[in-house]
């Protein structure tokens, strides 16, 4: 790859320890910040670029994120002329637990100059990024961390996994459930179904926490496609799934043939695939299993409680792996507990340790059910105490408080307050985050 733009990072190894303010400069400055000027904007990403190890996007990727790019949210620090310091925030609304739609700050394109380590330079972006996020009204931000350790002193919480699997298809058999040869199959040029298949995404989006609407423009990046990270495979393909004329689902994919002396041995990799129902859903798992002269699927970046593991004959030839992907920050904790609802009614005062970001720091009673919230300013006595990295870890309904209780990372003022809160905070569904920002 050139860089991953649509991965939150900073320069590997960064150990500035927060609070901690910007030192000066080789040359006795202190770094500037400063909000991006659009014609600033080459320099800054060639910033970022470098932080990834310099090799040079496509003019297609590079031209999608400087369209995508929001200078007037992006920050970037500078020593005289040169960017020595990156970061971004995207406008997203994201899925909460209970279907709300809220306004979250995708924080992006974070990358500090080598020549710069160790001198408080993330810690003063990741400040100013936080006020800002404040200031907009935005009571969450998110992200997607490529050194999981950087960010939790921020007060970011790994919020949602993803799985990743390499399936043996010689070997494993899908069960479907009924309904899935009703389901009609088609090839079609990525671009010429991309409506379509946008359509069917936006349908799914407020089902699971964690999923992202699409603004205008980021369709585009569904379809980037660059030969440098194809390895070997085809450009992009798609199948759309229908039923009576309607699009219900999508597999966007490629193969990569593959032969050795006993025969055929081709991968699929699979890029994402959505779907409206379970027979849909099987059809199109059923056809990338199927594929000709390929043994293996490669998936990545699933939610966790995908559906085909319960459908394969053998789990095991599946080679199922978890990872984190979504990290959550809350930026204003009594907005943001509001903002979801709670799947079994919760009472519970929570003494929230925030140095960070100290406006959110002290005692909140959250009140909440299935049809809504409160969260406000108390003096009663604790139930719960915890940092906000650890909210923000249970926000979406994919970590318990009971197990970061059991991992010491809560504390229990009151007896049974993690159990009875883990129950409200959960979700029924697993947060995903279907792509990268």
């Amino acid at each position: 790859m050139a860089t991953d733009s649509t991965e939150s990072t900073d320069v590997p190894g960064l150990t500035d320890a927060a609070g901690v303010p910007p030192s000066t400069d080789a040359t006795g400055g202190v770094p500037e910040l400063r909000v991006l000027r659009q014609d600033e904007w080459d320099k800054w990403y060639d910033t970022l670029i470098r932080a990834f190890g310099g090799v040079p996007e496509s003019a297609e990727e590079r031209e999608t994120w400087n369209s995508l790019t929001e200078s007037e949210r992006s920050l970037g620090a500078w020593d005289g002329d040169t960017c020595v310091g990156t970061a971004g925030a995207f406008t997203f609304r994201m899925t909460v637990p209970g279907g709300a739609s809220v306004p979250a700050a995708g924080v992006t394109m974070v990358g500090v100059a080598a020549t710069h380590r160790r001198r408080g330079v993330l810690t003063s972006l990741m400040r100013r990024q936080l006020e800002d996020v404040r200031s907009w009204g935005e009571p969450l931000a998110v992200l997607t961390a490529s050194e999981p350790a950087i960010y939790g002193r921020f007060g970011y919480g790994a919020a949602a996994f993803q799985l990743n699997a390499e399936i043996d298809t010689s070997r494993v058999r899908l069960s479907v459930p009924d309904g899935t040869d009703d389901v009609r199959l088609r090839y079609a040029p990525p671009a010429d179904v991309l409506d379509a298949c946008e359509a069917v995404y936006a349908r799914l989006v407020p089902g699971r926490p964690g999923m992202l609407e699409r603004r205008p423009g980021w369709e585009r990046v569904a379809l980037l496609d660059p030969e440098s990270d194809r390895d070997g495979a085809s450009p992009l393909q798609c199948v759309v799934a229908e039923r009576g004329g309607q699009t219900v689902g999508y597999a966007r994919f490629r193969v990569k043939p593959g032969w050795d002396v006993s025969g055929h041995n081709g991968t699929v990799v699979l890029r994402d695939l959505a779907a409206l129902d379970p027979a849909a859903d099987a059809a199109l798992w059923r056809f990338l299993f199927g594929i000709d002269l390929t043994t293996t699927l490669v998936v990545r970046g699933r939610p966790v409680d995908d559906a085909w593991q319960y459908m394969v004959s053998d789990i095991r030839r599946c080679l199922p792996r978890v990872r984190d992907a979504l990290y959550v920050r809350l930026v204003d904790v009594g907005a943001a507990l509001e903002a979801r609802t709670y799947q079994a009614p919760v009472d519970v005062v929570l003494e929230v340790e925030d140095s960070f970001c100290p406006w959110n720091a002290g005692r909140w009673r959250l009140t909440g059910d299935a049809k809504g919230a409160t969260c406000v300013r108390t003096s009663d006595a604790a139930d719960l105490a915890l940092s906000v990295r650890e909210l923000g870890a249970a926000y979406l309904g994919g970590v318990s408080l009971a197990s970061l209780e059991a991992a010491g990372r809560v504390r229990e003022m009151r007896a049974g307050a993690s159990a009875e809160a883990a129950v409200g905070f959960g979700s029924p569904v697993a947060a995903w985050l279907p792509h990268g920002f």
